[in-house]
């Protein structure tokens, strides 16, 4: 009798977890915006522990150097007092980075922000003059223009009249909400980082519980896989985050040393404006590029066309550069993704989560692709086909 439940258990538990997930995953797929839903309010509860999370992934790096070296120090005595010191020394690293790279900016990007808003009169009475001389030139064409021209002016009135002074009122609330998320997003980011330090502090702590909860759960053998799992999920994402952000200080910084030569050469203006929009946009992948060279490009073009022209070349030749060498080379093959799988999963998690599944999104499919990909040689080895395995390295061969 014991045998025949120990049998019976042993053939519903299977089916239970199948039936299981299949029920979740029906209601993920036909209940996916309730899901969301929950999951947004979840979020927003939870803000304040997604920013301290976010800060203390970013500065675990340079807190585990520090850390490191502080160790050596005091030769693995008082390791409560060097983790203290590491934390104190990384945010304080952090705090005057950002206030110099804000100090070198900022100024650059005002002046240069005002001086577009300066040059706007001029550019369009060039413009004007040119779109003159052009209907002088071919009455034609020139009477479409003017027609035009008159269309958006009178459409703009009424636009004005009708849409736009009913909405001021909400307009002058959607200023004051503004404020206030703007007020609650700095409130947040500083409990976000009181939660980084404690999360910086514990590290170890928080690293052998959930190694313990772990091994709770599974036998050593798996609980060792898993954990094997989640140390190359923390090497990608590391990997193609600082490799990514240094990528692009890189590029923003080759593409600044280029707009000053032009402005020597040929007067451009706007270098640091122009810099920053390149770099920081270079961040996102794939689309990054071009997202930022298009602002940058109708912004020269307002001073100057030639500069333009010469810049959208320079642009080419240095994210051909960049695709091709630099960001290789810095992100160490971090990924192993094509381009085509870059692309879908850019595509793919943008759709899904926006502009954070454009960021993480590579990162993310990289681990899961990984991940099929192992299962798939798994299988191929276990049928025995073996034309399509990755070779063996030469040491386990011999």
């Amino acid at each position: 009798m014991k045998e025949f439940w120990k049998k019976t258990f042993g053939l519903a538990i299977p089916l239970f977890i199948g039936l299981a997930m299949t029920v979740i995953t029906f209601f993920i797929i036909f209940r996916f915006e309730g899901i969301a839903k929950a999951f947004s309010a979840l979020l927003s509860i939870m803000i304040t522990f997604v920013y301290g999370g976010v800060m203390a992934y970013l500065l675990k790096t340079p807190y585990n150097w520090i850390e490191k070296k502080l160790g050596k120090l005091f030769k693995g005595k008082k390791p409560g007092l060097v983790r203290g010191l590491s934390v104190i020394i990384v945010l304080l690293l952090t705090l005057a980075i950002i206030i110099i790279l804000l100090q070198m900016v900022i100024p650059a990007l005002v002046e240069s922000i005002v001086s577009i808003i300066n040059e706007v009169p001029a550019a369009t009475a060039s413009l004007e003059k040119l779109v003159a001389d052009f209907a002088a030139d071919n009455e034609v064409i020139g009477n479409y223009i003017y027609q035009g021209i008159n269309a958006i002016s009178t459409g703009g009135v009424t636009w004005l009249k009708d849409t736009i002074l009913p909405e001021l009122g909400g307009i002058m609330g959607g200023v004051a909400g503004a404020f206030g998320s703007v007020i609650g997003v700095i409130y947040n980011i500083l409990i976000g980082m009181i939660i980084c330090i404690y999360l910086l502090l514990g590290k170890s702590n928080f690293a052998r519980q959930g190694k313990m909860v772990i091994y709770s759960i599974f036998k050593r053998n798996t609980a060792e896989k898993v954990l094997d799992e989640f140390a190359f999920i923390d090497k990608t994402f590391v990997g193609f985050f600082g490799g990514k952000i240094l990528d692009s200080a890189v590029v923003g910084m080759i593409c600044y040393v280029f707009c000053l030569i032009m402005q020597l050469t040929l007067g451009m203006k706007n270098a640091v404006l122009i810099a920053v929009i390149i770099g920081v946009t270079n961040i996102i992948p794939f689309f990054g590029p071009f997202i930022g060279a298009i602002p940058s490009a109708l912004i020269i073009m307002m001073d100057s066309p030639i500069c333009c022209l010469i810049f959208i070349i320079f642009v080419v030749i240095l994210q051909t550069v960049d695709g091709n060498v630099i960001g290789p080379m810095l992100l160490s093959g971090s990924v192993g993704l094509s381009g085509f799988w870059v692309l879908f999963a850019i595509t793919l998690f943008g759709g899904l989560l926006g502009i954070v599944g454009i960021l993480i999104g590579v990162p993310v499919f990289a681990v899961i692709y990984d991940f099929i990909k192992r299962q798939v040689y798994k299988m191929l080895a276990k049928h025995e086909i073996s034309e399509y395995l990755p070779p063996k390295p030469a040491e386990e061969e011999a």
